[in-house]
């Protein structure tokens, strides 16, 4: 986005007459009164981006839930290093087109969900809504499959049973919502920071090859269907389509001034404080596929701890902390875990609440939307913890996570094209290089999905074991969802933007009117002095 417009900036500069006693003009510049206003300049800037400090890290703890942790840990202990850039590339993405949300509701004062809503026809809109609350549903199923982990390595209480105890779990930090937002911001940092520190730790003792981090982080590799497979899940779970409904629903809950410089200043907080945010949370996640990646590859692994990363999932992880935390590593670990779990179904909340307002025009409290939300995400969760155990249920986590990277496409296209609007955002535009950067990413997304699931849906076919009756039936089913995803994604990148909803900002409306004003007075001291003239000439009789 190209926040600094320069059709705002002065035309013409008036340089300064050299002085004379330039020695006068140095001691003046080393004063102490001055020093002191430098002083007060930078703690105002400070302050200032204080105010806009919040957003940027809410929806960062996303990046930090149980589904991130699964798949960094299966990546890890699956294929080493060489899904590494798969996190840099997701959290690149993710800065590019959470920045372009953040910009959609600081130009325009409304967030995506309600730019969907009078943008799209009815029908559209209602597809986008499902959409949106599945991508939450799917986001929270994570979060209680991480709870009752959490809560079976504390207390030993079985997985099933505490699916169902995360119910309640999440309404006591939502109790914190009364005491204010930015108090609810800073309880989830605090845990965001808690989580991070343990596998830090570890990492240090680990001490993974710096060399194979660096390679896979820059040499993209995917061995086989199954690394295709993971890399999707690891994109899914970093970049989730109800984020960027999310950050583009929390900047409005700061005072932004609507003058053009006000916008700009916004748009800059909000960028540096996202990156900021974005930066910690792919060190964690990084640290997490290194740490599971080392320990796993090591020559002198025992057989137990060798069974442990074949199966690997979060609750056998605790293991791969014990060097450094020794008989504690399960306690802490599900502390980490309990604490990511509770943090991002608060964001998730908040996301549903958002989507439903802006979609619908309807809302609920938290605690309702909160239960609404958290009683669908149980049923799958609860069938899979009876019947599969703790690796079913982890394997749900990763089913989720590639739910989330195929919706990705119906929140992107939209945040792109509103983005990148002239009626939408005016001036404040996405520049030509996040615009190509973006769309390139997305298309090559919406390839990778489309491949993996062409690819194992015939592989399913070829070698399943179900009858012939029920193979047509699952081809009849699945093929027309492929077509209708496909169509669907096409008629959002050539549709068409019609609805002008981009607000024109205060100070420039107010150079408008001056500009017209002058103009208005210009004409009338023209006319006035043709009249004088022809008075003079042509004198009446």
């Amino acid at each position: 986005m190209n926040c600094n417009n320069s059709i705002y900036q002065p035309q013409h500069t008036i340089l300064p007459k050299k002085p004379h006693n330039t020695k006068n003009i140095t001691s003046l510049a080393k004063s102490p009164k001055n020093s002191h206003n430098d002083h007060n300049l930078q703690e105002s800037v400070w302050k200032k981006f204080i105010k806009y400090v919040g957003p940027g890290f809410l929806v960062s703890v996303a990046y930090l839930d149980p589904a991130n942790l699964e798949t960094d840990l299966e990546a890890g202990a699956k294929y080493q290093f060489e899904l590494v850039w798969v996190i840099l590339l997701a959290c690149s993405f993710a800065l590019a087109i959470q920045s372009r949300a953040a910009n959609l509701g600081v130009a325009t004062g409304k967030h995506l969900a309600e730019h969907c809503r009078t943008e799209y026809p009815r029908k559209l809109n209602y597809i986008l809504w499902v959409l949106a609350e599945v991508a939450v549903i799917a986001s929270d199923i994570p979060e209680v499959i991480g709870t009752a982990f959490a809560l079976y390595l504390l207390f030993h209480i079985p997985i099933w049973a505490g699916v169902l105890i995360t119910g309640l779990s999440t309404l006591l930090l939502l109790g914190l919502q009364r005491y204010g937002i930015r108090k609810l911001e800073s309880v989830i940092t605090v845990l965001i920071f808690a989580m991070a520190a343990c596998f830090f730790g570890e990492l240090g003792n680990a001490k993974p090859d710096s060399i194979g981090v660096l390679k896979g982080m820059f040499v993209p590799l995917l061995k086989g269907n199954g690394a295709t497979g993971l890399a999707i899940s690891l994109f899914g779970a970093l970049v989730m389509p109800h984020n960027l409904f999310l950050h583009s629903a929390l900047v409005l809950s700061r005072k932004i001034p609507t003058s053009v410089s006000g916008i700009n200043t916004a748009c800059k907080y909000f960028f540096i404080e996202s990156a900021f945010a974005l930066f910690v949370a792919f060190l964690i996640n990084v640290a997490i596929l290194a740490v599971s990646g080392s320990i796993c590859f090591m020559p002198n692994i025992s057989w137990e701890d060798a069974q442990k990363c074949k199966d690997m999932n979060l609750q056998n992880a605790p293991f791969l902390l014990k060097n450094v935390l020794g008989k504690w590593s399960s306690k802490i670990f599900a502390v980490a875990l309990l604490a990511s779990g509770q943090s991002s179904t608060i964001t998730g909340t908040y996301a549903a609440q958002y989507v439903m307002q802006g979609f619908l025009k309807m809302h609920l409290t938290a605690w309702k939307q909160n239960m609404i939300t958290r009683s669908i995400a149980i049923v799958p969760s609860l069938a899979v913890a009876i019947i599969s155990g703790s690796s079913g249920a982890g394997q749900l986590i990763i089913i989720c996570s590639m739910i989330l990277s195929f919706e990705l496409p119906f929140a992107l296209i939209p945040l792109l094209k509103f983005t990148s609007s002239d009626i939408k955002m005016g001036p404040h535009k996405n520049s030509i290089i996040v615009t190509i950067f973006a769309w390139i990413v997305g298309t090559a997304l919406i390839a990778i999905n489309m491949y993996y699931l062409s690819v194992g849906f015939l592989a399913s076919l070829i070698h399943n074991n179900l009858p012939k009756v029920a193979s047509i039936f699952i081809q009849l089913l699945v093929f027309p969802l492929m077509l209708a995803y496909v169509v669907g994604i096409m008629f959002l990148v050539i549709r068409r933007n019609k609805e002008t909803t981009y607000i024109e900002p205060a100070e420039h409306k107010k150079r408008g009117k001056n500009l017209l004003k002058s103009k208005e007075n210009n004409a009338t001291k023209g006319t006035t002095k043709n009249a004088k003239r022809s008075n003079e000439l042509y004198p009446e009789k």
